[in-house]
């Protein structure tokens, strides 16, 4: 079976990429995925926060010794961090010790700091770049407006500075997110991931504080990717990945059905190992010989929005013919 693609542009083995996680900061871990057949690698993001904070802790350091005495066993502080500097290299490193693509991926907070860190990434000579748009909105005041038009204006600056291809990481959050993307893409994004996990705070009722519990992607968690990969198949000139809950072959070709062109997986490499990169891409060749498939564009997209006749698969229609049915549906799967 054929299971090349490509993935703005870029020529993808097949179209298994392992998405921005600490899993990649391990290089054992990294040669198992590249080993099991991983297409790509994006690289954990790169957060402004994580930068501004290693600074002031460097800054620390190089204060520490201040004071200093002829009873001190080190003159010299210890220095571990200086800004992005250790980002960087490691990401250079894992582009020189894989033959896989590899694909950085940026989160800022202030406006002006996206182009910046986008050209030191960039200088890395990783393959691509993912603009992380991660964020979460406090300011009331702030029109939907308002946040889309700095997000475009932050693309278009990247675009400016580095010759790579950019894609962009979003939340579903929009008010109407087709819209967003089919300006992003207008405007030079080369793919989208489809969508963002955001991490949600949670409340210890018996310490009164936050915490952040560490949760991975369940089956089933894919559907809203399922739906925007459908809908936007055969419209954008950019690719499309599908990001959250693709947990094994079936999801992945549901994916791939839906009109994604690639998926990006972590939460199943955490729980089932890098041999499941394996175990997917079999599960994926099997169904091809099956259906008789002979390459992932004999197939891709074909349930897309744009290509079925189904007027209500992608519609509210759809929801309601589930309630008229739903009597039929928990004969089918009683309740406990």
């Amino acid at each position: 079976m054929d299971l090349s693609t490509h993935y703005m542009g870029i020529p993808l083995k097949n179209p298994l990429i392992i998405g921005a996680s600490n899993l990649v900061t391990d290089k054992e871990m990294v040669r198992k995925l590249e080993d099991a057949g991983a297409s790509a690698i994006v690289y954990k993001s790169l957060f402004e926060e994580q930068i501004n904070l290693e600074t002031a802790e460097l800054d620390d350091d190089l204060h520490e010794y201040d004071e200093r005495n002829a009873e001190m066993i080190d003159l010299f502080p210890k220095v571990e961090h200086s800004g992005p500097r250790a980002h960087l290299m490691a990401v250079k490193e894992l582009k020189e010790s894989v033959s896989i693509p590899v694909i950085a991926s940026l989160n800022c907070i202030y406006d002006s700091t996206w182009e910046e860190y986008a050209e030191l990434l960039a200088s890395t000579g990783v393959d691509g770049l993912e603009l992380n748009f991660y964020s979460t909105i406090t300011d009331a005041n702030k029109t939907p407006q308002e946040i889309e038009s700095t997000r475009i204006e932050i693309l278009k600056r990247v675009k400016r500075k580095v010759q790579i291809p950019v894609s962009v990481k979003l939340s579903p959050f929009y008010t109407n997110a087709l819209e967003f993307i089919n300006r992003l893409s207008e405007d030079g994004a080369g793919a989208f991931v489809l969508f963002n996990r955001l991490f949600q705070p949670d409340i210890n009722i018996w310490n009164e504080e936050f915490e952040m519990p560490y949760n991975l992607s369940h089956k089933g968690d894919s559907r809203l990717s399922l739906r925007y990969a459908g809908l936007l198949h055969g419209r954008l000139q950019a690719s499309i990945a599908a990001n959250t809950g693709i947990l094994d072959g079936e999801d992945l070709i549901a994916a791939l059905l839906a009109g994604a062109d690639v998926a990006q997986v972590v939460s199943t490499i955490y729980r089932n190992g890098p041999e499941q990169i394996g175990k997917m891409l079999n599960e994926l060749s099997d169904w091809m010989k099956e259906k008789d498939y002979n390459s992932i564009d004999d197939f891709k997209g074909k349930m897309a929005h744009s290509r079925i006749t189904e007027p209500f698969a992608y519609k509210r229609g759809q929801y309601v013919d589930f309630l008229m049915k739903s009597k039929e549906y928990f004969k089918k799967y009683p309740m406990r």
